[in-house]
Order: C-alpha cells, then structure tokens, then sequence
C-alpha cells in the first residue's frame, strides 16, 4: 500500500459504516442528509480557517509520507475532508441515539452540567493563556456552550442530554481515529502549544477540539432540520 493514502484511507474507514447505516429504515440518516450537510458549513469553515492558522504558526504539522500531498493553502485535502467526514459519523450516532431512546429528553441537570463544563473549560483557558492549543480549545468550547445556553429560542431543538451521551458514545470510536493519526504519526504536535499529558499517543486538548466540533456540527443540524418543518 502506497503510505501516502494513509490518512485519506483512515477517514474512509471511519465513514464506510455509519455511510451504509445511514439507510437503515427506522434511523434513515438519508433523509436528514440536506441538513446536515447546510449545517455542517459554518463549523467546516471555522474549523478550516482554524487549523490553517495553527498549522501556520507550528502548533501542529503534518507527516508528508502519510498524506497524498494535495493542499488548500497549507492544509492537506484529507484534514479538509476530516472537517466533513467526522461530524457526519458523529451527527449519525446523535441521530442514532435520538431515535432509538427517545425518552432522553432534556432536562435541567443535563444544562447544568453543560454549563458547569463551559465554566471549567473557560477558567482551564485563561489559567493555560500561554499554550494556543490549550487556551484556544478551552476557550472556543467554552463560549460556544454559553451561546449555547444563552440562545436556546435558536437552538430549542438542541437536546443537551442525548448531545452528552452521543459525545461519550463517540469518544471511543474517535480516539481511535485519533490514536492511529497521532501514532503513526500522521499530525505531529508541538507540546510547547499544550499541556503535553497525552491518552496513549493523543493530546488531552483532542477531546475538547472534538466535542466543540461535534458540538457545532449537532447545534447547526437541529437548527436547519426543525428550520424546515
């Protein structure tokens, strides 16, 4: 196998089941695809520009022997893909989770340790100011999750709960997506950039990139789809 379809045969691993699942009837993730994939635009963009700025700065690369070598700008086309291909797996499993229990139904606990975790994350940022990975990680989850909390008219749809959940139902297929690219290694770290505490071969600041991204991804989904009704 050439090595340079490395990453790009990682996310088509990571896309190929919950793709075939999507059409399974009583989810049927098909119907909801024009949602998802309006939703997904803004936090794509985002997400993009973000990594092209610290990829800019040396807060992470890439392992030129494992990518095909095709960029926007300085980012390879398989991190642009994993801006589409991992929220949709992650959206799928939210989806997944909504339908086949809906009794969870949100609650204000459930708010409450949402808003309890901004807060953290927030104190997390200013405390770790010097490190961008940290601070930027930190502080973007934690703002997004009081925009969260402070606009529910926009996102009423957002079901705290089941997004809680999902997210912990999804770490474990997206550390493991997150093992082999950091193992390989196919993104390489500067640990000046982050606290350098890993999870095997992770950074500890991934499972808050992750959960903002999936965060925004589910937030944009729910907009448009109840938009539409």
């Amino acid at each position: 196998m050439n090595p340079h379809y490395t990453y790009f045969l990682i996310l088509a691993g990571s896309l190929i089941g919950p793709l075939i699942l999507s059409f399974d009837k009583k989810v049927a993730f098909y119907k909801s695809w024009k949602h998802l994939f309006i939703g997904m635009l803004a936090p794509a963009l985002f997400y993009i520009i973000w990594d092209m700025v610290f990829t800019k700065q040396g807060v992470w690369s890439f392992n030129e022997n494992y990518i095909t070598g095709i960029k926007i700008y300085n980012l390879p086309i398989e991190e642009v893909l994993f801006f589409f291909v991992v929220p949709y797996c992650c959206v799928f499993i939210y989806e997944c989770v909504r339908i086949y229990f809906p009794k969870i139904q949100q609650t204000q606990s459930g708010l409450f340790v949402l808003k309890l975790l901004g807060f953290i994350l927030l104190l997390l940022a200013l405390l770790n100011h010097n490190k961008d990975y940290t601070f930027f990680t930190f502080f973007f989850n934690g703002l997004f999750i009081f925009i969260l909390a402070s606009a529910k008219k926009y996102f009423y749809s957002f079901n705290v709960n089941a997004f809680l959940i999902s997210y912990l139902i999804i770490l474990i297929p997206f550390l493991i997506v997150n093992g082999f690219l950091t193992s390989i290694p196919v993104v390489l770290y500067n640990n000046n950039e982050n606290l350098d505490y890993r999870i095997y071969s992770i950074p500890f600041e991934d499972i808050f990139y992750g959960m903002l991204l999936i965060m925004m991804n589910i937030a944009g989904y729910e907009f448009y789809k109840n938009k539409s009704i």
